[in-house]
């Protein structure tokens, strides 16, 4: 049996490596049981009524301006000529390779939308965002920020969308995604006829802000128990109402922004990193050129 001594261990005093191996194992052992009774509680909270989410809709939601998209499919109803057409496809075409909002890129296309719609009812208008949504839309929503967005459903929180985008498309957006419903731009309308007007401003920026707040009044919602979500860095002031911030495809001011606050950050973008727009990027904004020039050719065949 002596030949099987080296199975048996033997007693042997502690050498100044063993020590420190010991040492270094337990302090592992430590570290790891102190990183999970840390780690951030499940997002978001179950159950919590006062808690509440916010999506910016313009490349937060959806890859694009949904007043542009309108634009679109009330240039295929015949709402306006072939002239404005290329204005919104060319003011579509730069959002998408700038991926910011230039205020006065905005305010010509909401004029230019404010003065298509002058005259026609409201009932009209909600029935063709419907048809709209279907045709340009819907393929364009972000899966995961529409991710995002249902797991505060599935928490039983509720969802809306805030933005600068008239308020009767953002609840045609809203309903068609099961969210709670939007805030949006109000125009002005007579006996359910639009005037061309707006009710005070756009819904944009610090008005955002201000929508936000006075709903959650409303709703008895505690704001640092919800949520915001924008890409935008315009979009600040509403991120900065809430306990749980998110910038989604930020554009570079908001993710310096949002990197100096430690707050959250996703991009679902493909094809274009965080600060400069890639090939994929420029060859959808052929698309959408060539896009406008078909719809222009089929205009004249028409004719």
């Amino acid at each position: 049996m002596a030949a099987l001594g080296w199975l048996t261990p033997r007693r042997r005093s502690a050498t100044a490596r063993s020590v420190l191996a010991g040492e270094a194992s337990a302090e592992a052992a430590r570290k790891s049981t102190q990183e999970v009774s840390d780690r951030e509680p499940d997002f978001p909270v179950h159950g919590d009524e006062r808690a509440a989410a916010f999506f910016d809709l313009d490349n937060t939601v959806m890859q694009g301006a949904a007043l542009f998209h309108f634009g679109k499919g009330l240039y295929k109803r015949k709402f306006f000529e072939t002239r404005d057409l290329a204005r919104f496809a060319w003011q579509q075409a730069w959002f998408r390779l700038a991926g910011v909002e230039d205020p006065e890129h905005m305010q010509d296309a909401r004029d230019s939308a404010l003065s298509i719609v002058k005259g026609h009812r409201v009932s009209e208008l909600k029935s063709i965002g419907e048809e709209i949504y279907d045709e340009y839309m819907a393929g364009r929503i972000w899966p995961g920020t529409r991710a995002l967005a249902q797991a505060h459903l599935d928490a039983g929180q509720r969802v809306w969308l805030v933005t600068a985008a008239p308020v009767e498309i953002a609840q045609v957006i809203a309903r068609r995604l099961g969210l709670t419903g939007a805030l949006g731009t109000v125009a002005e309308s007579l006996g359910g006829v639009y005037t061309g007007k707006l009710v005070g401003e756009p819904l944009h920026g610090p008005a955002k802000a201000e929508a936000v707040r006075a709903l959650a009044t409303a709703e008895n919602l505690d704001l640092s128990r919800c949520a915001a979500y924008s890409d935008s860095h315009n979009d600040i002031p509403m991120l900065s109402l809430v306990g749980h911030p998110y910038a989604i495809n930020p554009d570079s001011k908001l993710r310096k922004h949002a990197h100096a606050m430690d707050w959250r950050l996703r991009d679902y973008r493909t094809g274009r990193k965080a600060a400069k727009v890639g090939i994929p990027a420029a060859a959808g904004v052929g698309a959408v050129a060539g896009g406008t020039a078909a719809a222009i050719a089929m205009h004249r065949r028409r004719r």
